[in-house]
């Protein structure tokens, strides 16, 4: 017999959590924009390893104007591929990296298309995705859930992760797959897929600003009453 325990208390938490960024933050909504593309939001991953999302959105879309095909990207010239990419953080490192993943997907699909992970379970195309060079959880949920496939699947960043780990809501020394695995089960079960998304971007957002990895600023901080870190007698905010 399976017993009912009542709901997860970090369920409300969540809620609480969501409500109170929006009012500090405002709502935060992804244009449907061509951007929304499966393939555009993998290699936008693939090449933003500690870069500015503004810059990765940039340098993305510069290799489709340039290149015209994700197959023509995976054929290029690495030295020319990294030229282009000198904007991001390691410019040569992506380019081999993304060349990898993009030469896996053609040999494997006969072209650089993720359509067949719109037949699969989420925890199965994300694990076909995690299969390939430099996709690790952040890329694969980024996938599923901003791109046309809308499915409910939560995006960690460093900072994100950083304040559920503050929060207690999921283990201080969870990775990100870890803490994925903690928090997917007691996601609001109303949330939708755009739900999940502006919950990522709302605590990105905290992070960036608040949550910081050296003196947080716990005292302004909107979550403060829900948080294990902030609210505690030695945690050494400002």
């Amino acid at each position: 017999m399976e017993l009912d325990f009542g709901p997860d208390h970090r369920t409300a938490m969540l809620r609480r959590m969501h409500s109170r960024l929006i009012e500090r933050f405002g709502r935060f909504v992804r244009p449907d924009d061509s951007r929304r593309d499966p393939m555009w939001t993998l290699v936008q991953g693939v090449i933003g390893a500690r870069a500015k999302t503004a810059v990765s959105n940039a340098n993305t879309d510069r290799l489709l104007e340039r290149y015209r095909t994700w197959e023509n990207v995976a054929s290029a010239d690495p030295d020319a591929l990294a030229a282009l990419l000198r904007t991001a953080t390691f410019p040569a490192m992506a380019a081999e990296r993304l060349q990898a993943c993009l030469q896996t997907i053609v040999e494997q699909r006969g072209s650089a298309t993720l359509d067949h992970l719109d037949r699969l379970e989420t925890a199965e195309a994300m694990a076909w995705l995690e299969s390939l060079p430099g996709v690790a959880r952040k890329i694969s949920a980024g996938v599923m859930n901003t791109s046309h496939f809308h499915r409910r699947a939560l995006v960690l960043d460093a900072g994100h992760r950083r304040v559920v780990q503050r929060m207690g809501l999921v283990p201080a020394k969870a990775d990100t797959a870890r803490a994925y695995e903690a928090l997917m089960p007691v996601l609001p079960p109303e949330w939708s897929a755009a739900d999940i998304d502006e919950h990522h971007l709302l605590g990105k957002r905290l992070a960036q600003v608040i949550c910081r990895p050296k003196r947080p600023h716990c005292r302004c901080c909107p979550i403060k009453s829900d948080c294990a870190f902030g609210s505690g007698p030695d945690s050494g905010a400002d």
